[in-house]
């Protein structure tokens, strides 16, 4: 990391297996011995070269060579990008993952430089391992997500983001906006760590504004992660100091992680995760910034956080496709004739057909800006209105009802995309559900209710057998419900598909 300049749901499944779209379940282990044995070499190479791994060094070279090297092996199509600075030749490599949307790209990023005065193993020594190790892991897994997948790794970053700079000059407009989102790492081994998210919403209220919109969706991905495992996050300014920098200036979105630097850890953030209240990094820009100014544990828990963020983010809003024939399907592109209920009750942001637009509120995403597939879903008040509130479900019950649907006879299986946001004004009572009608018997496949807690926007594939229903007409209904008082409530449904074995 460059120095400072001179001048801070409770989820009830009733008949329905449901599993996240984006197969956060899958993601894998990153083990941080493999993260370590690159450590090793990074500091082998300072070692056999003059002590660092400094631009315009041959200690630089020989670390891009290193990752290069292994990439190659692994299946990825890289690039060496030169570029120029202080008279010496620098270097970018960027590796792509064969596959994916190359129009929707997810970038991940690390400065590979080390100040001339180290060999620089956690600045940022341990930001490029993860990610070499995240992308090694996305090669013998075979991961293909829908996204296109893109690493990178940063020349000169210690002098000023100079290659990531160069990197993003040299991109067309086009180009610029086939990225989707930059994720940033940059020191996250550091010996007296913290656990600190680059804050996309502004909800800190400090320094600079937030990062383009998708950066508090980056945010939350992020720190679900670390809310699973029971560590406590903290926001930390887009200040400039990493690159992230030209992508922001470009309008991508941008998030990552950072264990702190120079900072002096205080006494209520050593009451949040241990350590002392001595300098997060005491080898910061130093000599001894070794493979023995690491946290393995922090290391361990970062390179995890790194591949959770990769592996979700990469399928976001997708849904896995259904497998067999398909009998009737509605992705909402085009009106197939849903109607409202005539006794739906909700005052405000009853279900439509409509394009969606984001909306978050205190870094809660509450309403997605991208459909499960296409524009179109089915949401609850698509708009975003002037604040989070404005067109969120209030006062009452919302149902849309299918077409009438003539089953087969057959294995029958539902499939589609749902998700429920709330804010913890919420309570049980307020839910998402999906029914199936036949004649006048109304069955509930899923339900999903709130709670007095924050849950972000995501959405989620399901699936219910319809076999009971073969060769019977039926209609299929959502309904969603904010009963509770000044409850914020968003819910959407999308990518419908019933297929026969």
């Amino acid at each position: 990391m460059r120095a400072l300049p001179l001048i801070g749901a409770a989820v009830l499944i009733a008949g329905l297996n449901a599993a996240p779209a984006q197969a956060a379940a899958a993601t894998p282990d990153i083990p941080v011995a493999n993260v370590k044995a690159h450590l090793t070499q990074l500091q082998s190479i300072a070692t056999a070269n003059g002590g660092n791994r400094a631009h315009g060094r041959p200690g630089y070279l020989a670390s891009v060579t290193y990752v290069k090297n292994l990439l190659d092996a692994a299946g990825f199509t890289t690039t060496q990008q030169s570029f120029t600075y202080n008279g010496a030749t620098g270097y970018n490599l960027i590796a792509d993952w064969p596959g994916g949307d190359t129009s929707n790209t997810l970038m991940i990023g690390a400065h590979l430089d080390s100040v001339t005065a180290g060999p620089g193993i956690n600045d940022n020594g341990s930001g490029s391992a993860a990610n070499l190790e995240v992308a090694l892991q996305v090669a013998r897994s075979n991961f293909q997500p829908t996204r296109h997948l893109r690493f990178g790794w940063w020349g000169a970053e210690e002098l000023g983001l100079r290659g990531s700079t160069a990197y993003v000059n040299s991109l067309t407009s086009a180009q610029k906006a086939a990225i989707g989102d930059y994720l940033n790492f940059d020191m996250v081994g550091s010996p007296n760590p913290g656990y600190f998210l680059y804050d996309g919403d502004n909800s800190d209220n400090t320094g600079s504004g937030p990062g383009p919109s998708g950066s508090a969706e980056i945010e939350q991905t992020l720190a679900d992660y670390f809310t699973s495992i029971g560590v406590p996050t903290r926001g930390t300014d887009f200040d400039g100091r990493s690159d992230y920098g030209p992508f922001i200036s470009a309008g991508i979105a941008a998030g990552g992680i950072f264990t702190g630097a120079e900072g002096t850890k205080t006494s209520a953030q050593v009451a949040l995760w241990g350590g002392t209240a001595t300098r997060f990094d005491p080898c910061y820009h130093a000599s001894c910034d070794t493979t023995s100014n690491i946290n393995d544990t922090a290391l361990d828990r970062n390179s995890d956080a790194i591949a959770y963020a990769v592996w979700t983010l990469a399928n976001a809003g997708t849904t896995p496709p259904p497998t067999g024939t398909t009998v009737w399907s509605d992705d909402f592109e085009t009106a197939k004739g849903w109607t409202s209920g005539t006794t739906d009750t909700a005052t405000l942001g009853r279900f439509e057909r409509g394009n969606p637009e984001a909306t978050s509120s205190s870094g809660v995403a509450t309403q997605l800006d991208a459909a499960a597939g296409g524009t179109y879903a089915l949401v609850t008040g698509a708009a975003a209105g002037s604040s989070a509130g404005a067109n969120d479900l209030d006062g009452g019950v919302t149902t849309l009802t299918s077409p009438a649907i003539t089953l087969p006879t057959g294995t029958l299986t539902l499939n589609l995309s749902w998700y429920l946001a709330y804010l913890n004004n919420a309570t049980s009572a307020d839910y998402l559900r999906v029914r199936v009608v036949s004649g006048t018997t109304t069955t509930t496949l899923l339900t999903v209710s709130a709670a007095a807690a924050n849950k972000a926007a995501a959405w989620t594939a399901a699936s219910a057998s319809l076999s009971a229903y073969a060769g019977q007409t039926v209609r299929l209904q959502v309904e969603a419900a904010d009963t509770g008082t000044a409850s914020l409530i968003e819910a959407a449904v999308d990518n419908v598909v019933i297929t026969k074995a």
